[in-house]
């Protein structure tokens, strides 16, 4: 049997997660493991707890930034997958959590096309 997927989203609105949520295509879903957080530190934590296979990771959040979140996974895992969802799409953001080892950085709301191609590219 296959090992069930892990998607860990991270963002501190429910709206926004719910989005990422209903955009996952159904095949995925029916064969995953969604875990969900409302900060970086949380994003942390689930990390460490559940080993996702990808994260959605939100940059403006309380407690601890999508920055910070992002610098403490890949120090904890270089290989993790973490892709920053945000409204934020300054050039200086986006090259910072790129050299900081996001795989990508995508605009908020994310389309649905768009996490179809970033699902079939883990196969």
């Amino acid at each position: 049997d296959k090992q069930r997927m892990k998607i860990l989203i991270i963002d501190d609105t429910k709206l926004s997660r719910a989005m990422i949520l209903k955009r996952i295509p159904e095949k995925i879903k029916q064969n995953a493991s969604i875990f969900q957080g409302v900060n970086g530190q949380e994003a942390v934590e689930l990390y460490k707890g559940v080993h996702p296979d990808i994260v959605f990771l939100d940059l403006t959040m309380p407690v601890m930034d999508g920055f910070e979140a992002l610098r403490q996974i890949k120090a904890y895992d270089q290989n993790a997958l973490v892709y920053i969802i945000t409204a934020d799409i300054q050039t200086k953001a986006k090259e910072r959590v790129l050299s900081d080892g996001a795989a990508g950085v995508e605009n908020k709301p994310i389309d649905e096309q768009r996490l179809e191609e970033i699902f079939s590219s883990l196969k």
